[in-house]
């Protein structure tokens, strides 16, 4: 693991380096990426700063320094030991009061890469009883306030999934703890809409621009029509789903083995720096 924060390489990256009044650790104020890293290479960089900088105006957080941003993703990939990996960007309000005020410190940006395992083919995920609030403050920003999505996949893991997955207030389907979800029904493939609640996932719109899919909003209960399901993410690509709670699919179905393909073949036009 590697760590570069407010402009500096860490020369220890498991050495405390953030304050402890900081507003990310104190009240979860802030917001993030995770970008997979091929070869030493980030994929979707810009994809995912664009997302990085709408979460933040999302928060109400100054604008982001884009240009620090990248000076700490070369930092950490320098040398390119990473053939499989993870980057995770964090901005926080910075040190601050304690309570939810923030204070006029400047932003806390850290930047850390790390080594990552493949996913498995498949997996099997939960559904939860707790619904997104596709109504809320925070509907599609990729903050740092995932306490909710902490208690859902402790769930989920008990229950001997790898996912939990959430409705909205709506009861229709929405997105996982950090996966956008792809069903097929009648040989179509289709997703929530970002109205649904749901992140808008980098993976989840490359795979509608590179192979297609219907964005459409329903039940939760549509699942059970489902002939198969995958799970997209930066991490997991597409992910075929073999077990949803109590019902087993074919995994990986289909469609889901063509958007892999289709997703192998098109991956390298978005590595680089």
């Amino acid at each position: 693991m590697r760590a570069w924060m407010n402009g500096d390489l860490l020369p220890d990256a498991t050495v405390p380096a953030v304050l402890v009044s900081d507003h990310g650790l104190t009240v979860g104020d802030g917001v993030f990426e995770a970008i997979k890293v091929v070869d030493g290479l980030p994929f979707a960089l810009d994809l995912h700063l664009e997302r990085l900088h709408r979460s933040a105006a999302g928060l109400g957080l100054p604008a982001v320094d884009e240009a620090a941003v990248r000076r700490g993703i070369a930092a950490v990939l320098e040398g390119g030991g990473l053939p499989l990996g993870r980057l995770r960007i964090t901005v926080t309000g910075g040190p601050a009061p304690m309570g939810s005020g923030r204070g006029d410190a400047a932003p806390t940006v850290i930047v850390v890469a790390d080594a990552m395992t493949p996913w498995p083919e498949t997996t099997a995920v939960a559904t939860v009883p707790w619904p997104r609030n596709e109504r809320g403050a925070l509907a599609g920003l990729k903050t740092t306030s995932y306490a909710e999505n902490v208690v859902a996949l402790a769930e989920a893991r008990r229950r001997g999934a790898s996912e939990a997955v959430f409705a909205n207030l709506a009861g229709h389907l929405c997105e996982g703890t950090g996966s956008n979800v792809f069903y097929v029904v009648d040989g179509e493939l289709r997703t929530p809409t970002l109205a649904s609640g749901c992140l808008a996932g980098v993976t989840r719109g490359l795979i509608l621009d590179w192979y297609g899919g219907r964005e459409v909003d329903e039940p939760i209960e549509v699942i059970a029509q489902a002939s198969e399901v995958f799970l997209a993410s930066t991490t997991r690509d597409a992910q075929g789903v073999a077990r949803w709670d109590d019902r087993e699919l074919a995994a990986p179905g289909p469609v889901t083995t063509e958007v892999r393909a289709t997703w192998r073949k098109r991956e390298p036009e978005l590595l680089g720096l």
